[in-house]
């Protein structure tokens, strides 16, 4: 077996490939844009080069052909919030061989803590933890976008490494044209008619001012969770620059109690229905293609993430928005499931609100955690 560090086109191309030779047999898998992985690794285009570092290695084995892959990164910001200083790997493939599995998690090893680093969590993204984030272990079916698949054996791997569960990261699906629960609808419409409570969809020609209100919200609703880093402009920026091309403003919701910004729900369509017969590549014939399965549409969406401030967590503004959502999706007769992911073992609040729409149980990720 060689590893090798991953340093120039070649090793990059031997790197994306890693995924379609695991998956060349698996027909739920959708390969991710080649585009879309290289950002995670370009200073230019991921704002975490800012205050972190990455790196990433191939596996080959004796017979020179490729066999594993994985990335080593450190987040600065948060690295030091942990009992004992933390990196984390992600973008981890390989085929079902404990010793090749080993010998990459050594490396990544290795490397972090020749920089100070004592653990490793994974597999996790060098970014936000909306994509890439989490080891499938329940509910192998159809991955939406942003979402880890995994094959079932990879949790033998990583158990027999020696990492451990840090938390479970729980996905519900809702069915669009199942009506809400009774008590769900009251509550939401009672809602909707009291005084100094506005609802507005994202307005893409006032990005600024909704990115602006997104971050308030966020940072608040989300300030009291363990290790919790607040985002910056510039980081939800580049997010939702991502996003454009897939993204439908009237899926993306703000509450607002006497103008002040008190929720969101982030939905996007799920773009995996449209990148799938494109294999991971996106030239021009590719671009083409994306444009007219955009034009067709999809029938699944997914709820990136969800937030509302402390001080409004129980207003019921999180059921108004999805009564909100249903009253536009509803006449489109287009979307049939609404993905809610991912939400971690420990927010029992949105874990609540997830049971009250009449969501069922869809997918269980993991975060692990090494300690060296």
């Amino acid at each position: 077996m060689t590893i090798t560090e991953v340093q120039n086109k070649g090793n990059k191309k031997d790197f994306l490939n890693v995924a379609r030779l695991i998956y060349k047999n698996d027909p739920v898998w959708v390969c991710p844009l080649d585009e879309d992985i290289e950002k995670i690794f370009d200073p230019a285009k991921n704002n975490f080069h800012q205050h972190g570092t990455i790196t990433r290695w191939i596996v080959k084995d004796e017979n020179g052909n490729l066999a594993g892959r994985i990335a080593a990164f450190i987040n600065y910001k948060k690295a030091n919030s942990y009992p004992q200083p933390t990196g984390g790997i992600g973008f981890f493939e390989c085929i079902d061989d404990q010793k090749i599995a080993n010998l990459l998690f050594d490396t990544a090893k290795e490397w972090l803590m020749n920089k100070g680093m004592q653990a490793m969590d994974g597999p996790i993204n060098f970014g936000e933890n909306d994509t890439f984030w989490g080891l499938l272990v329940s509910g192998f079916t159809h991955p939406s976008y942003g979402m880890n698949y995994h094959p079932p054996y990879y949790k033998k791997l990583f158990d027999s490494y020696g990492f451990l569960p840090l938390y479970e990261q729980i996905t519900n699906h809702l069915s669009v044209n199942k009506p809400f629960p009774e008590r769900f609808t009251k509550i939401a419409e009672w809602v909707i008619r009291k005084p100094g409570y506005t609802f507005k969809h994202l307005n893409i020609h006032e990005i600024d001012q909704f990115a602006a209100d997104f971050m308030e919200i966020y940072n608040d609703a989300w300030k009291n969770f363990e290790n919790f880093v607040p985002i910056n402009k510039a980081t939800l920026l580049e997010s939702f620059n991502k996003m454009k091309a897939i993204m439908d403003p009237k899926l993306i919701w703000f509450a607002y109690v006497n103008g002040e910004p008190a929720s969101f729900v982030l939905i996007l369509p799920d773009a995996n229905q449209i990148i799938k017969p494109l294999k991971g590549k996106l030239g021009l014939i590719e671009k083409m293609k994306f444009l007219y399965y955009r034009w067709r549409g999809v029938s699944r969406m997914r709820a990136v993430v969800m937030g509302t401030k402390e001080a409004y967590q129980k207003h019921g503004l999180e059921s108004a928005m999805f009564i909100k959502l249903k009253e536009y999706v509803l006449p489109l007769k287009q979307y049939e499931e609404l993905e809610l992911s991912w939400v971690g073992d420990f927010n029992e609040k949105m874990l609540a609100i997830h049971e009250a729409t009449g969501a069922t149980f869809g997918k269980k990720h993991v975060t692990l955690r090494k300690v060296f």
